[in-house]
């Protein structure tokens, strides 16, 4: 599993790493993505896309739209389809730093602190406003809900397995700008099975 599309030019590893130091618009606020999360779509159990389900479906339509689920019945988090089609490959946005819209982030999070209003990905859908109604959302055109620009220089990346996910849960796909604080810390699935010759961490 760790070696999925991560050698094509267009793979999902490709692409997560290229999402971070991006901007992603919201509803009167933005972010500087500084956390994603890969996912191999129909070669990744821990993947929604796995098994293709109404929820899923909208991984295998055309890359760069918004897919926008609810974790746990609690948070809406956002994730960008990357594609290609019958692959279905998706990368989840966890953490970023607010760099237009504070005093909106502010308000919809409830008076943490600065570093911590996008820390996480129900945190940043909720700073930045996005919801089921977001869903499908081109991310590439328009003037609201939106990515930009690669940034000028490449940041520092660090990388390592993914947070929470029971399957697939050694595979190195979670990648983050490296020291910065907005990132949120790793927490490994209870139900994840131990990786040979290592502790599950508590």
């Amino acid at each position: 599993m760790t070696n999925v599309h991560d050698a094509s030019p267009d793979g999902v590893v490709v692409r997560a790493r290229g999402l971070l130091g991006r901007t992603l618009h919201g509803h009167g606020a933005a972010v500087r993505i500084t956390e994603v999360e890969a996912y191999g779509g129909i070669e990744d159990p821990a993947s929604h896309a796995f098994t293709r389900t109404p929820r899923s479906e909208i991984m295998y339509g055309p890359p760069w739209r918004l897919y926008v689920y609810r974790s746990y019945g609690m948070h809406w988090c956002a994730n960008v389809v990357t594609g290609p089609s019958e692959i279905a490959a998706a990368v989840l946005v966890r953490a970023g730093e607010v760099v237009d819209g504070l005093e909106t982030a502010r308000a919809r999070r409830g008076g943490v602190a600065d570093v911590a209003l996008a820390r996480g990905p129900g945190n940043l859908a909720r700073a930045l406003g996005l919801s089921v109604d977001d869903l499908g959302t081109d991310l590439l055109t328009g003037d609201g809900v939106r990515l930009g620009p690669a940034p000028e220089v490449s940041p520092p990346i660090s990388e390592g397995p993914r947070v929470g996910v029971s399957k697939a849960a050694d595979v190195p796909w979670r990648f983050w700008i490296a020291g910065d604080p907005t990132v949120s810390a790793y927490r490994r699935s209870p139900r994840a099975a131990t990786a040979p010759g290592q502790d599950v961490e508590r």
